[in-house]
């Protein structure tokens, strides 16, 4: 008999669909969501301190990623009863860098069965086969996937870099460009690269409009922050 083989999900391919009991209800993942962008992420267990100042930091951000037309939604391999106690205790007991009463209202999913987090190579055996590592998958209004990140159990994720994925993910489909390293709105952004010999001399010779060329595949032009803002969230 042949062995199955489980393929994790990748950037550029359809959300793997399910349904769940979360701490909101329950969900059609990603049909419920369509027509906004979802985080969709992991933590390995409730009532572990590194899961709790994440979460912490995800419920004190929950407006800003809702600005953005982002919807949270988070998972462990935990039941529900577990989901709510432990929101509970965050919300009434844990203090931390300013943070308190953090009120967690975006849905944790119930996945006692690792069924998802099997789906969505969530558990990885080097690290643990009984507990979800700290994936982070950015879905996109269509319900494609458009970034993955994986960060180990001991290492708690930077959540400025997560909104900033999202912002960026959204400046490249409102502008059609690219993205330099450390780009952040109001950066200089990268013009898609010429796909001709004469659009290239154009571009060389500034007969395309302002932009700085550094060689002919290598083109950026100034995108105000106010321009990116305007256009976040699907405004």
């Amino acid at each position: 008999m042949e062995e199955k083989i489980s393929v994790m999900p990748r950037i550029g391919e359809p959300a793997p669909a399910f349904e769940a009991s979360t701490t909101q209800g329950k969900i059609s993942f990603p049909a419920d969501f369509k027509g906004k962008w979802t985080i969709l992420f992991s933590h390995p267990s409730d009532f572990t301190p590194v899961c709790t100042s994440e979460f912490m930091a995800f419920g004190t951000m929950s407006q800003q990623f809702e600005k953005l037309g982002c919807q949270l939604i988070g998972l462990s391999v935990d039941g529900l009863s577990s989901h709510i106690a432990w929101l509970r205790t965050i919300k009434d007991k844990i203090e931390y860098k300013g943070m308190k009463s953090v009120d967690v209202e975006f849905p944790l999913i119930d996945d006692l069965t690792m069924k998802i987090a099997k789906l969505y190579g969530m558990i990885h055996p080097g690290a643990s086969s009984t507990a979800a590592v700290r994936a982070v998958f950015f879905i996109d209004p269509k319900g494609i996937i458009r970034t993955i990140l994986y960060y180990p159990m001991a290492l708690g994720r930077n959540f400025d870099e997560i909104k900033r994925i999202l912002i960026g993910l959204q400046t490249i489909d409102n502008f059609g460009v690219a993205l330099p390293a450390d780009w952040r709105p109001g950066s200089e952004v990268i013009v898609p690269t010429a796909n001709s010999m004469k659009m290239a001399a154009d571009r060389m010779a500034g007969k395309e409009g302002p932009m700085k060329c550094y060689d002919w595949f290598f083109c950026t032009k100034e995108l105000s922050k106010e321009e990116v803002e305007k256009k976040l969230g699907g405004k």
